[in-house]
């Protein structure tokens, strides 16, 4: 569920009209529903009721400060994979003891920051990070709690470049060693091993790779406690799936993947931590953008839009969907017809839609990409020296802006010639 709906023919972000705020900001911008982030929050967590679960939302999902902000005002958590991550999250008030950094390359920088902030726990993906660690922990006198990332060789059945827990993907310790490595840390000077951790992917909509994975990572913990070893908290990533083509796609519920974790995972009295992303914040956003022109090819009809695949990558990187939303609703009797929907990137793969069956759209039309709010701003880019969009956040008939367009003067500023290059060009 969303709260963006039609109201008077036009399209709304909870009680604020698109139109009023492509006038404000002009276009493309992102808007995201305050309502919408909480609504998701709650259902997940009360899905969860019941387990020690802590839920840490995934910030690469949208690193926007304020959407971190109203979900640290929930209760959640962050993960993190850089330090830039774990700065924004700390900026936007989320508690060190909440925050989990996960990633397989963390740097000697990062590793450092990290233990400097005395956060919950580090997810440690090889040998040498965790001896790595050691040292840096041992070195400032500290003890980092630690959980051993477990890649469980497990089929995900979801795109192969957001596929993450396969034997041949590059993250986490084999699950046939990680009982090994998890005793070793036990001996390490620095190290306080607290837990295991798994991800398997990225926007799963079927469980049973969640119980296959989960099911593996119960027989580690059991084989760990029986050796010893207090294993208090399993981190279980995130992954679940939202809906993104509005005719076919029906992921599960929340409530059937947390009695996935209950039939799994319930009975071990260990602590569990969640990292869902897209779940909370994909439906929760929009891509805005307004038509340039229409044109006639020699065998299809292109809208050409001001959106580009460097705001919203998914379609191009992953030939993802998104529904395209008229911001003017059209009739109930209204023809479709078959269009390919562009951006104006001189890329072929600059493409939102192809054959799409939309009313009949014009120059100067508003069209809104929806459940743009996971990996769309997180993933732009100034390709092609365009500027990086705006973000806006509502809240009933509240609205702000939450990141502003640069100017082409920003983006100039950020580069400098060479002294060797000062003088002009004759």
């Amino acid at each position: 569920m969303n709260h963006f709906h039609y109201k008077n023919g036009e399209l709304y972000a909870e009680d604020v009209p698109i139109g009023r705020l492509a006038g404000k900001v002009g276009t493309p911008f992102y808007c995201y529903s305050t309502a919408t982030l909480v609504r998701h929050f709650e259902v997940l967590r009360d899905a969860l009721s019941g387990l020690d679960a802590t839920i840490c939302f995934a910030v690469k999902a949208n690193s926007n400060l304020a959407v971190i902000r109203t979900l640290a005002d929930l209760g959640a958590g962050a993960d993190v994979v850089s330090e830039g991550e774990l700065r924004r999250a700390l900026a936007a008030g989320v508690p060190a003891r909440r925050i989990v950094f996960s990633g397989v390359g963390k740097t000697r920088r990062e590793l450092e920051f990290a233990l400097d902030q005395d956060i919950l726990q580090i997810n440690v993906e090889s040998d040498a990070e965790l001896e790595e660690l050691s040292q840096l922990a041992a070195a400032k006198g500290r003890r980092a709690a630690i959980a051993v990332r477990v890649n469980p060789d497990v089929d995900a059945n979801t795109h192969a470049k957001i596929t993450t827990g396969r034997k041949e993907n590059k993250f986490g310790i084999e699950w046939t060693r990680a009982h090994q490595v998890l005793r070793w840390a036990g001996t390490l000077p620095g190290i306080e091993v607290t837990g295991v951790a798994v991800h398997i992917g990225s926007q799963l909509t079927e469980l049973h790779p969640f119980r296959e994975a989960f099911r593996r990572v119960r027989d580690l913990v059991l084989m760990l406690k029986a050796d010893g070893l207090a294993i208090r908290r399993i981190d279980l990533g995130g992954g679940l799936g939202v809906p993104y083509d509005s005719s076919d796609e029906v992921p599960p519920l929340p409530a059937d993947y947390a009695a996935v974790i209950r039939d799994t995972l319930g009975d071990l009295g260990c602590a569990l931590v969640v990292e869902p992303g897209r779940l909370l914040v994909g439906n929760a956003g929009i891509l805005v953008s307004r038509v340039i022109r229409v044109k006639e090819g020699a065998t299809r009809t292109f809208v050409v839009c001001d959106a580009a695949m460097n705001d919203l990558v998914r379609p191009a990187m992953y030939d993802a969907h998104h529904d395209i939303l008229p911001i003017n609703e059209a009739p109930p009797d209204a023809e479709l017809l078959p269009v390919d929907v562009v951006g104006p990137v001189c890329e072929s793969g600059d493409t939102f839609a192809r054959q799409r069956s939309l009313p009949g759209l014009t120059k100067g039309d508003l069209i809104a990409f929806a459940t743009a709010g996971a990996y769309g701003a997180t993933m732009s880019s100034a390709y092609n020296s365009r500027l990086l969009v705006p973000e806006v956040m509502v809240k009933g008939s509240a609205f702000a802006v939450v990141r502003a367009r640069p100017t082409y003067e920003d983006m100039l500023a950020l580069e400098s010639l060479p002294r060797w290059l000062h003088q002009p060009a004759e």
